[in-house]
């Protein structure tokens, strides 16, 4: 049995965090003592591993729920067989990712022209264009496809790093309480949608609906908020303000 220090310590995460998990059911202690002691048995360090896990992949702590209420049902090994196919699937990917990087900086450096596909080289499909296609038709997709086979170098890093500049820009913003109609949340939208334009131009119910989407999708939300879900929800008010105020 281990206490909520030495859990703390082993896993690297505060005994805040390890409270809050408690409070919303995600991750409690096998028994707490008569002394309000907390301690927790080695089954329960396998659970903490598995919300690490799927913390590190991008998953919302809503989205870890459910995901494992289903793995209850399983064996451990299956759990962590699939556990492990998604750390080789990622490994891959960063690995392909690391490769386009190190030639992007050696085409810079030696002055070598640059192809937007070689910029992607490497980038994984999509894991939600086949749900995209269904939702909004072929074309719309294919166009977006061809919209960035034209982008500039300066295209492609501002998609790159453009939309967590604007995540960055907001969140102070949101903790002092600025209203979404100020002039600085404005201009990140501004720029949030200059970035969305870069594949596809959504007029102002477009940009409603994507603003929606962001907060209904947990996927965006964990990607978007990294935990933060005020941040989201304070972006889609911001972008429905945008959409009133100068798209038609």
């Amino acid at each position: 049995m281990y206490t909520i220090k030495q859990l703390s310590d082993l896993a690297g995460i505060t005994r805040r965090t390890l409270h809050y998990y408690d409070e919303i059911g995600l991750f409690v202690p096998t028994e707490i003592s008569g002394n309000g002691y907390r301690w927790y048995s080695e089954q329960e360090l396998l659970r903490l591993q598995q919300i690490l896990l799927l913390r590190n992949l991008g998953l919302g702590l809503e989205t870890i729920a459910d995901v494992l209420e289903r793995d209850s049902r399983e064996g451990t090994v299956a759990v962590l067989r699939r556990h492990r196919r998604w750390l080789v699937e990622e490994r891959d990917r960063l690995r392909g990712l690391l490769h386009t990087i190190d030639r992007t900086i050696d085409d810079i450096e030696e002055g070598r022209a640059m192809t937007a596909e070689s910029m992607f080289e490497g980038f994984a499909h999509n894991p939600y264009e086949d749900e995209a296609r269904e939702r909004w038709g072929d074309q719309a997709v294919d166009a977006s496809k061809e919209r960035m086979k034209g982008w500039s170098t300066a295209d492609a890093e501002k998609a790159r790093t453009g939309y967590g500049r604007v995540h960055e820009g907001l969140a102070p913003l949101l903790a002092e309480g600025v209203a979404v109609d100020d002039v600085r949340v404005q201009d990140l939208v501004q720029l949030h949608y200059e970035l969305t334009s870069l594949f596809w131009t959504p007029n102002a119910e477009a940009y409603r609906g994507l603003a929606q989407m962001y907060v209904d999708d947990q996927r965006f939300t964990a990607n978007i908020g990294q935990g933060n879900d005020a941040l989201v929800a304070y972006l889609r008010d911001a972008m429905l303000v945008y959409a009133d105020a100068r798209l038609s």
